[in-house]
């Protein structure tokens, strides 16, 4: 699975969470670095004084320290000092070439939920490699990844999610499912006297379902309804929710979209969101919409269209 894992701690119980999904998500010869980061970014009261940060950094050491004594964890630790907690995390990355950011929940999140803090979800945003980020209380209840599941949606996003997750479940002999999710167009709603019905709805989550179905070796879902929503309650019968992100930065890095932003707050398991793939070409990147999408537009455009 991974090999360079980074995983982001606080001294809350998110780290431990943290810890205890990484080392799930390690490969058994995994080289792990727990890294806890301290603000070096100058204040009204105390400027930016060096004898500050050298005492902030040590109570990260501290931290450190506590954490791996009592999980019990073979990593290395790397208190670092940055202006934001996203910042030190994707500089201890970059510098390990890491293949994954592991993130806890706020301990302000409801127990067995996805809640991220303002600080966490900065360090999910614009991070150089997928970010796995473990539910609330994680740690206390964990079991093996046994049933991995997929958002799919047709897109070039999907498709790198879905062969991501073929290979994690191909590792850990787990069962590999996937849903796809759809929705009247926000544009069909302009229409005047739209003559929607359930037999509508029902069409568009048939061919869905046709679409999730002829993947080989994937268990068939489709549902109608916002993504984030359906994912959300897709996630309560997995072990392990992959989503690729449809939004992007400098050099191809993580911007999470708002499905994505909706689901880190509402996943029932752990939630791997997956940066683009390196062998995606630039056209790709551009790309606006799904292939799904895109049929299902031509389909509602047509089934509106005057007779």
């Amino acid at each position: 699975m991974f090999k360079r894992i980074i995983i982001g701690v606080e001294e809350r119980d998110g780290g431990r969470d943290a810890i205890e999904l990484a080392e799930r998500a390690a490969d058994r010869d995994a080289a792990m670095t727990l890294v806890n980061v301290c603000s070096n970014a100058p204040t009204t009261w105390r400027g930016s004084s060096p004898i500050y940060e050298a005492v902030e950094l040590q109570h990260a050491q501290d931290v450190l320290t506590g954490l791996r004594q009592t999980t019990g964890i073979d990593a290395t630790l790397r208190p670092v000092a940055a202006a934001t907690p996203g910042r030190g995390l994707h500089m201890v990355a970059e510098d390990e070439n890491a293949d994954l950011l592991v993130l806890g929940s706020s301990r302000r999140g409801l127990l067995g939920r996805v809640l991220l803090g303002d600080d966490t979800r900065e360090a999910l945003n614009g991070a150089p490699c997928p970010v796995m980020i473990a539910p609330a209380g994680y740690a206390r209840d964990a079991r093996p990844i046994g049933r991995i599941g997929v958002g799919y949606n047709g897109s070039p996003e999907s498709e790198h999610a879905l062969a991501f997750a073929r290979g994690l479940a191909s590792e850990l002999g787990a069962q590999l499912s996937a849903l796809e999710a759809v929705e009247i167009p926000t544009y069909a709603f302009t229409a005047a006297a739209v003559p929607f019905s359930v037999d509508f709805i029902d069409d568009m989550v048939d061919s869905a379902l046709r679409r999730v179905s002829a993947l080989p070796g994937v268990e068939p879902h489709a549902s109608y309804g916002r993504p984030a929503e359906e994912l959300a309650h897709f996630s309560a019968s997995l072990d392990l929710l992959v989503v690729g992100s449809r939004g992007y930065g400098p050099l191809g890095r993580l911007v999470h979209g708002s499905t994505t932003s909706i689901l880190i707050g509402t996943a029932c398991c752990p939630l791997l969101v997956l940066t683009r793939g390196a062998t995606k070409s630039a056209s790709d990147k551009d790309m606006a919409g799904s292939a799904s999408f895109q049929d299902q537009s031509a389909w509602v455009k047509s089934t509106l269209a005057p007779r």
